[in-house]
């Protein structure tokens, strides 16, 4: 565990700003400071007006143990106690984030604590929304929540799930020691600080013709979980995308759609990486004379397909000093006799197995049930959430690394 408390500046200002707004998950924002100051993370809570009607602020500053920044200021604060704290922060996180902060922070607005905190920022900003699923998915929000992205901002959650006023949907804030372990990373505090982390994520697509393609079902929704654990746990992440349903919370983001695509991105950002997960569905075959308009109906068509790159063991092949390297298997049944043969042909450090039998979980699922094979064991990994499978890899990653 790092320690914060190395980078508090002389006046005794916190590292990490912590903004609350209006909403039923601000309760929630009392976990996050309680796991912050376990951990020896100092941290100052600004709250808006909003905020102050769920959750009152003589909680948050027996939490935090500091006096709490609102729109009605002590006399004895300092002339901008708003400006002193967002200076010192170099992480402010917003939790939980409404639909109205994430509008008003989108458009530079200053109208309370928490809009001036942020537009005086010199560190990073980080977001946890939480609202009614039909607000997060309007696409005013999804708007905002872009431009936010486009800055620079990580972007954690919302979940899935049972929502306050008695709905289901999207909108609920993401887990509270998600988001501490979130702020940690970008503190650089992780037990991957200072590690280049370049991972592969989604399926690729090769054109049939000028609409139809050759594609699988993968979600990408693990290699993206992969990519926030390592972001989690303060490494600097290259994400490499083929045609995901969803997006880290931070980081490089690079799109490639078909497999040469995904080549060249992953060779050229493989050279300055630690470690390289390669968690995307990489098509085997490509049509070999793809048709550049659309192909009418017809009562047949027949392919000739060709090999493509075999870009894993392309990397391993040409793999840095202390590189390591993980592949995935995606097979019909949990075969590890298989899975270790893949690994000594590509040249691999380990191999991720996937059951895709079971139509629960893997492919386009939330939850997956994975075998991490090395060339001497594998670790069984139960069916959990695949942020939890994202874990438990990386921690084997983190037991093998140089």
């Amino acid at each position: 565990m790092g320690d914060s408390r190395g980078v508090i500046a002389e006046d005794g200002l916190a590292p990490v700003l912590l903004a609350v707004t209006g909403g039923i998950a601000a309760y929630r924002a009392c976990e996050v400071v309680r796991g912050l100051i376990k951990a020896d993370v100092p941290v100052q809570v600004a709250m808006t007006r909003a905020a102050r009607r769920f959750v009152g602020e003589t909680t948050f500053a027996g939490l935090s143990r500091r006096h709490v920044l609102t729109d009605d200021p002590d006399p004895n604060d300092p002339i901008y106690p708003h400006l002193d704290a967002a200076r010192a922060a170099r992480v402010m996180a917003v939790v939980p984030a409404s639909a109205n902060t994430i509008a008003r922070l989108a458009y530079g607005l200053s109208d309370d604590v928490v809009a001036e905190s942020a537009l005086a920022l010199a560190g990073r900003l980080l977001i946890a929304p939480a609202m009614n699923h039909r607000m997060w998915l309007h696409p005013a929000t999804q708007e905002n929540i872009q431009t936010l992205r486009d800055r620079g901002a990580t972007i954690i959650g919302p979940d899935a799930g049972d929502l306050a006023e008695g709905e289901q949907g999207i909108g609920r804030l993401a887990q509270p020691d998600e988001i501490v372990q979130a702020i940690r990373g970008l503190l650089g505090e992780g037990s991957l600080a200072g590690k280049r982390v370049l991972v592969t994520a989604g399926g690729t697509r090769e054109p049939l013709d000028s609409v139809r393609f050759l594609g699988n079902r993968s979600s990408g929704k693990m290699g993206v979980a992969l990519a926030n654990e390592a972001l989690a746990r303060g490494a600097e992440v290259t994400t490499i995308l083929s045609n995901t349903v969803v997006r880290p919370n931070g980081g490089l983001q690079i799109d490639a759609s078909t497999t040469a695509e995904l080549e060249h991105a992953a060779t050229e950002h493989a050279k300055t990486a630690d470690i390289i997960l390669m968690a995307a569905a990489v098509a085997d075959f490509r049509p070999a004379t793809p048709e550049t308009t659309k192909r009418a109906r017809t009562d047949a068509w027949s392919l000739e397909l060709e090999p493509t790159a075999d870009i894993l063991a392309g990397l391993a092949a040409n793999r840095q000093p202390n590189q390591l390297i993980v592949g995935f298997a995606a097979e019909d049944s949990e075969d590890i006799a298989r899975a270790r043969q893949k690994l000594e042909r590509k040249g691999v450090d380990l191999i991720v197995l996937n059951d895709i039998s079971d139509a629960t979980i893997g492919f386009d699922a939330d939850d997956n049930a994975v075998v991490i094979v090395s060339a001497t064991d594998e670790t069984r990994v139960a069916q959990a959430s695949k942020r939890a499978v994202a874990a438990a890899v990386l921690d084997r990653v983190e037991g093998i690394r140089p």
